[in-house]
């Protein structure tokens, strides 16, 4: 069920991405987060009842609730016409607490892989902060990472999980994760040092 979870998370966030570029509905966009919420928090109560319920497993599954209930407010603030200032800041507290998870795949797991997933998510989230509560126009970049995030950290993770070939590339996915912040790197520069540069030219 976890992966399932992680394929739908990675179609919202998707569909979230080009909704920021300009290239889906928002009103549609909306009610695929509305159904992916739902799903992200029921989902982690059926696997806490069914589990042992130890410390680290409900740390494991809280992870999935800030997951839905991104997605619910996603979808509530856009269908309502809401102010974003409550999601902006919502994200920034879930970016922080992403940290936390980054901490532990390291510390407790030595996981590099997770622990570099982790740091693009807290990335993300730290984006809609800014992009919810700052006046900055960064909705092209924000949209960009959304749609690469939503492939190389959670579609084809679960594709491969599914297909069961995720254990034998888990390792070497580090490496592409890399490759994906060095990218967002560069569109960065791209986007708002070199635009800035050219404005100051002229």
């Amino acid at each position: 069920m976890d992966q399932i979870g992680l394929l739908l998370s990675g179609a919202a966030l998707f569909l979230n991405g080009l909704m920021l570029l300009g290239k889906a509905d928002e009103k549609n966009v909306a009610m695929y987060n509305l159904f992916v919420g739902v799903f992200q928090v029921i989902a982690p109560f059926y696997l806490i009842i069914t589990s042992d319920q130890s410390n680290w497993v409900l740390f494991d599954k809280t992870a999935i609730f800030l997951f839905g209930f991104t997605y619910l407010y996603v979808g509530m603030t856009v269908l309502k016409d809401m102010k974003g200032t409550g999601l902006g800041y919502y994200s920034l507290w879930v970016s922080v607490i992403a940290l936390v998870y980054v901490a532990v795949s390291l510390v407790r797991y030595q996981d590099v892989t997770n622990a570099l997933t982790w740091v693009l998510w807290s990335f993300l989230w730290f984006l809609f902060f800014v992009l919810n509560t700052s006046k900055k126009d960064v909705s092209k970049f924000v949209g960009t990472v959304a749609v690469v995030q939503s492939w190389t950290t959670l579609t084809l993770p679960a594709i491969f999980s599914l297909t069961g070939i995720w254990k034998s590339i888990y390792n070497m996915w580090s490496v592409v994760l890399v490759l994906t912040m060095l990218y967002f790197a560069c569109i960065a520069y791209q986007m708002f040092f070199v635009r800035q540069e050219k404005v100051f030219k002229m």
